[in-house]
């Protein structure tokens, strides 16, 4: 079959749409890509036959002349997408989330093409709300309440570096490693609270911390300064290609909970305290932490909470209870959806199929 795909042009967005593209490519159908200009520094190796670059626009609901010039920037990338998906003809089209996927999924439903669109997070967003009702909805997490009509739950699609990655959890022996990250929004404030946070540890405990630490390139310095006054091992750095092994290597992971993050974390199968990123209207990032909290695989800590007193105390109790870790480790590992990818595509065949 012909597989067109529509994500926005972010890694949250792109990355489980990439493991999807793979694999049907893998199962010998064609696949397409739709994103918008964000993405051109990410796709340079995405599986599929072409790529095209979309208009993109977020309608500002308190801003009527933005939320106007947004429409018509949607409106004209849904005339351009309907001539590119004419040229494709694809046998589905699958929306990965994000208000760049609007025009893509809305012109193949005015083609009377089927669509599917995949909700990564435990509570859907308004892009994929506005695109529900002539789609087949296949979710990331098993409850997905708000869409109001049958849903299929196939899991997260990770990439196969994540896959690699996956290994049983070792308990912490000498050292515990510390893996921090919070991605291009929220890096911050952990270069903020984190080193506070371990450096009124005993010193004892602080000479058996190893961190690994994500952070904005300003924020480095005085990060590491942090570290090197309170004794404490650091690795710092504004990106890691490698973060999945990162991942697999670490005790504890402290981070967001991003979609594609929450995934990531249950397919390894690593403990986590997650921060949710916060000031989204959905809310999306605190479901993700709450759900993967309710498997008993993390501690979800809202961001006005996340001080540097409740992560020494949280720190604290997890040295003073070392089996907290492996078993938030089983836990998240039995959240997790190694198969996502192929029973998606297992899916996506079956709506083609059932429309042709």
């Amino acid at each position: 079959m012909r597989a067109l795909l529509a994500a926005g042009g972010t890694g949250g967005h792109l990355f489980p749409a990439e493991a999807i593209a793979a694999v049907l490519g893998a199962r010998g159908h064609q696949v397409a890509l739709m994103t918008d200009a964000r993405a051109k520094t990410l796709v340079a190796k995405f599986p599929a036959e072409r790529v095209d670059f979309l208009p993109a626009a977020t309608p500002r609901v308190r801003n009527p002349l933005a939320a106007a010039r947004a429409l018509l920037v949607l409106g004209g990338a849904v005339l351009k997408a309907r001539k590119l998906i004419k040229a494709f003809a694809p046998d589905v089209v699958i929306g990965f989330g994000g208000y760049p996927t609007i025009p893509p999924l809305k012109a193949a439903q005015t083609l009377g093409l089927a669509t599917v669109v995949h909700e990564a997070n435990a509570v859907p967003g308004k892009a994929n709300r506005f695109l529900a009702k002539g789609a087949t909805i296949f979710t990331a997490f098993p409850e997905t309440p708000g869409f109001g009509k049958a849903t299929t739950f196939v899991g997260m699609p990770v990439r196969e570096a994540v896959k690699a990655a996956a290994r049983s959890f070792e308990a912490p022996g000498e050292t515990l490693r510390l893996l921090v990250f919070g991605g291009s929004q929220g890096a911050r404030v952990f270069a903020d609270i984190v080193p506070t946070a371990l450096a009124a540890l005993p010193a004892e405990t602080r000479g058996k911390l190893a961190v690994t630490q994500q952070c904005r390139p300003e924020d480095i310095e005085r990060t590491r300064a942090a570290y090197e006054a309170a004794g404490i091992a650091a690795d710092l750095a504004p990106f890691f290609m490698d973060l999945p092994e990162r991942m697999a290597n670490s005790h504890l992971v402290v981070c967001r909970s991003g979609a594609s993050t929450v995934a990531e974390l249950a397919v390894i199968g690593r403990p986590s305290l997650l921060v949710p990123l916060p000031g989204a209207l959905d809310q999306d990032q605190a479901h993700n932490a709450n759900a993967l909290a309710a498997a008993g695989g993390a501690i979800a800590v809202p961001q006005p909470e996340f001080t540097a007193e409740r992560l020494t105390a949280e720190i604290g109790r997890i040295i003073a209870a070392p089996d907290w870790l492996s078993r938030a480790a089983e836990a998240a590992k039995g959240f997790g959806r190694p198969d996502a990818a192929e029973r998606f595509a297992d899916a996506a065949e079956h709506v083609a199929e059932a429309k042709r």
